[in-house]
C-alpha cells in the first residue's frame, strides 16, 4: 500500500476519533430544538425573583416619595385594590386640598369643605369657628405658598380595603384677628407665618366615591 493512502487511512481514522469525541462532550442537536437546560426548584424560584427584580424594577411612583418599608407595602396594596391610583396624583390633589381645606377653616367657610372631611374633624374645626363667632372675631387670611410637603407614613387596612396616607405640610400665610369693629386685635398682614400641620386623609380604595377625606389633624 502506497504511502499517500496509508496517509489518507489516518487521517480519516482521526477525523473519525475526533467526530465521536465532540459527540459525546456536546450531544446532538435536530433541525431546532431548544437547548435543554436543567435547574433544581430553587434555582428555578431564585432566577424568576431576580428576573422579576430586573424586569419590572422599583415602583418610583411609591419609592420617590417614601423609604419607610411598611409605607411602601401599604401603598403598593393600596394601588393594587385601585389600579387608578398613582401615589404623584394623589399628593398633587393633596396639596390643592390643603390650601383649600386650611382657607376655608380661616374664613368659617366649612360647608364648602365638609365632603373632604370626617365626621370627627368637621366637629372639632366647627367648635372653634364657633367659638370665634361667639366672641366676635373674624380672622382674614391669604396663602403665599407651600414651602413643604412630605408623605410620612401609609397604611392600609385589607379587610375594610381603607387607605390612610399622613402627609407633613409646611404652608406659608399672612393672617390677622379683627374683632367685630374691623380693628387689628393679632397679628400683621404684611408678616408670612408658617404654618405646620400633620395631616392624615383616608379613603376606601375601589370605591365610587373619589374624594379623600381628612380623618385627623395635627401640628
Amino acid at each position: 500500500m502506497s504511502s499517500p493512502i496509508i496517509q489518507l487511512i489516518v487521517l480519516a481514522a482521526i477525523a473519525i476519533f475526533l467526530i465521536l469525541r465532540l459527540r459525546d462532550v456536546l450531544g446532538t442537536r435536530e433541525g431546532f430544538e431548544k437547548p435543554v437546560v436543567s435547574r433544581t426548584e430553587s434555582q428555578r424560584v431564585d432566577n424568576r425573583g431576580k428576573f422579576e427584580v430586573i424586569e419590572g424594577g422599583p415602583d418610583t411612583d411609591i419609592t420617590d416619595h417614601v423609604e419607610d418599608p411598611a409605607s411602601i407595602e401599604a401603598l403598593a396594596k393600596m394601588k393594587g385594590a385601585e389600579r387608578s391610583f398613582a401615589v404623584g396624583d394623589f399628593l398633587n390633589g393633596a396639596r390643592g386640598a390643603y390650601e383649600m381645606i386650611l382657607m376655608a377653616f380661616e374664613a368659617g367657610e366649612l360647608d364648602k369643605i365638609k365632603p373632604f372631611l370626617s365626621d370627627e374633624v368637621y366637629e372639632s374645626f366647627a367648635t372653634v369657628v364657633e367659638q370665634r363667632e361667639k366672641d366676635g372675631y373674624k380672622i382674614d387670611a391669604n396663602f403665599v405658598g407651600l414651602r413643604e410637603m412630605k408623605l410620612v407614613e401609609a397604611e392600609f387596612d385589607d379587610e375594610s380595603r381603607e387607605g390612610e396616607i399622613t402627609i407633613r405640610f409646611i404652608g406659608e400665610i399672612t393672617s390677622v384677628v379683627r374683632d367685630k369693629s374691623g380693628e387689628i386685635v393679632e397679628g400683621n398682614p404684611t408678616e408670612v407665618k408658617r404654618q405646620k400641620d400633620v395631616w392624615t386623609f383616608a379613603r376606601i380604595m375601589g370605591s365610587e366615591n373619589p374624594n379623600w377625606q381628612l380623618v385627623a389633624t395635627g401640628g
